[in-house]
């Protein structure tokens, strides 16, 4: 698919009715309808079977085209640097790893504490090209934990952006550890260079840490072929819908690289020899780097989705005759969606939606998200005024980041789409099986035979059910359903999705005891949209500490901005 003006699908709705089959013999299991001969997606090339193969096929495909790209400062563009110039960096690095006593063995881990950058994706590849592992720490994993995890996994070599900022977390080190700064490293392996040890497809590509919600965080091993089989799915289910992705493509990366989502993203993207630009490492300027870069593929998580919405619906009803020819596209598009028609072209395209359509670039002709359940009205809506394919996926960190994914022109919501071709699904809980299942958390043993029995099932810990077209529908997590004194059962998470809507809340957390009739909850205000509400309603300034102990300002919060919200919004 091209990169025209305008996007159109004009698929029959009987593709729509029959998207997974039941596999006889695997307890009414459901495979991928795209799934040839009945056989689950391991690899589409045999010659493209690791991240080292998958990253040099996008250099193929590319022509040594650009790969990485970055703002040298907030008044300077994009830079860019090639497909080859990261290949020779990261085989600099990886040699200089060698350097510093990390064998370039399959066991060496080499941990990385960074923001997404373009030194983040070179020691990717310094790691896969000499069969090493990677383990991505983050700051919001806290000192306690980054030091738990650098002992539990063997590392004794981290890179940093920063080593200030990971200083704290060598603490309590059960031995000595180094940091590294990336130029060193370089300089090292400049000097000593190394030939390539590149990992196979069963080796461990990445240790990904889960904080998860109790206890102390667990490392999934993630593996080539685990990563190659769910990104060649994504694309199989992407063509399946008439979208092909190329060197033509660009990717803003923004969400954290340390989960596995957006690693899966950068993957699909750099297979395809497109180009990954990084935004500046601050949020508040994300809508500047969006702009600038221009992407054609924009991942996205529900929060965010739901803040846009917010404020496009915001910006929409501060005049009624704006709000009078938004409807009037809304309701035209809508129509068109109905028959599996999505495009940007059209008479209220370029009198109403144009200005939304830019202020994403003006390019966006795919959008993602996944990591929790977005509502049919802002999906639709998205659709709409964007004017183009929005898909919904499902998956976790054990699962390579995706088990399901939606067609592309499927109108339909409030589903997850059908298993993706390299994984089988069943139900009790939601449970996989096949080559995108990881092979289970490093060095822990009791925690990985609690989520993979004896079959290889995964078991997600979700609750779902099938849908009459074969297609996923997730209720709730398996653990997070109770119930209160006078029996209702609740589902804590479906009532902090709607309160996360609100634009004045950051976080939120429900809680309910049996004995108890009613819920609790503890409520983070957004510290970037308080102080404006409350000097706009209030007239009253401060930090937002101050701010939140100020009884005129909160009960307001809660009563007006919260409560209501929730009562306008079920």
């Amino acid at each position: 698919m091209g990169h025209s003006a305008s996007v159109v699908i004009t698929k029959s709705n009987s593709r729509f009715q029959s998207q997974a089959e039941i596999v006889f013999g695997k307890d009414k299991a459901r495979i991928s309808k795209l799934c040839k001969d009945g056989k689950l997606l391991e690899y589409l090339d045999e010659n493209v079977q690791t991240l080292y193969e998958a990253f040099r096929n996008g250099a193929q495909v590319s022509s040594n085209g650009a790969c990485y790209g970055w703002k040298p400062s907030s008044k300077e563009p994009y830079k860019w640097i090639s497909y080859n110039d990261v290949l020779n960096r990261a085989a600099s690095i990886g040699a200089g790893l060698i350097a510093n006593d990390q064998a370039a063995i399959n066991s060496t881990r080499i941990g990385l504490y960074s923001q997404n950058r373009v030194e983040y994706g070179i020691v990717e590849q310094a790691c896969y090209t000499y069969s090493m592992a990677l383990v991505p720490l983050y700051d919001t994993l806290g000192p306690e934990a980054c030091t738990y995890i650098v002992n539990q996994a063997n590392i004794s070599l981290v890179i940093c952006d920063t080593c200030k900022k990971f200083s704290p977390c060598l603490i309590n080190m059960r031995k000595h550890q180094t940091l590294k700064q990336l130029s060193d490293l370089e300089e090292q392996g400049e000097k000593s260079p190394q030939e390539p040890k590149p990992a196979k497809p069963d080796d461990i590509c990445v240790v990904c840490y889960t904080s998860g919600t109790t206890g102390l965080p667990k490392g999934a091993m993630l593996t080539h072929k685990g990563t190659i089989s769910t990104v060649c799915s994504a694309f199989v289910t992407l063509e399946n819908g008439g979208v092909t992705l190329g060197p033509e493509d660009v990717l803003i990366s923004y969400l954290p690289l340390a989960h596995s989502y957006e690693r899966l993203l950068e993957v699909t993207v750099t297979m395809s020899g497109g180009r990954i630009g990084f935004f500046q490492g601050d949020v508040k300027l994300l809508m500047e780097d969006i702009k600038e870069l221009s992407p054609t593929l924009f991942p996205s998580v529900p929060r965010l989705l739901n803040r846009f919405y917010d404020k496009v619906v915001a910006g929409v009803n501060e005049s009624a005759v704006k709000k009078m020819m938004f409807d009037m596209g809304m309701k035209s598009k809508q129509k068109e969606l109905q028959k599996n028609v999505i495009r940007n072209d059209s008479i209220y395209d370029k009198l109403v939606f144009k200005k939304i359509q830019q202020g994403l670039g003006g390019k966006v002709r795919l959008i993602t998200t996944g990591s929790a359940p977005l509502s049919a009205t802002v999906l639709e809506f998205l659709r709409c005024c964007v004017g183009c394919p929005i898909i919904e996926g499902y998956g976790q960190t054990e699962s390579h980041a995706l088990c399901s994914m939606q067609f592309i022109g499927d109108a339909s919501s409030g589903n997850v789409g059908p298993p993706i071709p390299s994984n089988l699904i069943k139900l009790d809980d939601v449970c996989l099986q096949g080559p995108s299942v990881f092979v289970g958390y490093l060095n822990d043993e009791v925690k990985t035979k609690e989520v993979l029995d004896k079959d290889g099932w995964l078991h997600t810990g979700d609750i779902g059910e099938w849908l009459p077209n074969g297609t996923l529908k997730i209720i709730d997590r398996k653990k997070h359903i109770f119930k209160l004194a006078q029996g209702e059962y609740i589902a804590p998470e479906k009532i902090e999705n709607i309160y996360v809507r609100s634009t004045l809340v950051a976080q939120i957390f429900v809680h309910g005891d049996s004995l108890k009739a009613s819920l609790v909850a503890v409520c983070v205000p957004d510290p970037d949209v308080l102080p404006s509400y409350a000097k706009s309603n209030f007239n009253i300034t401060g930090s937002i500490e101050e701010l939140v102990k100020n009884p005129v300002c909160i009960s307001s919060y809660i009563k007006e901005r919260v409560v209501d919200y929730i009562h306008l919004n079920r």
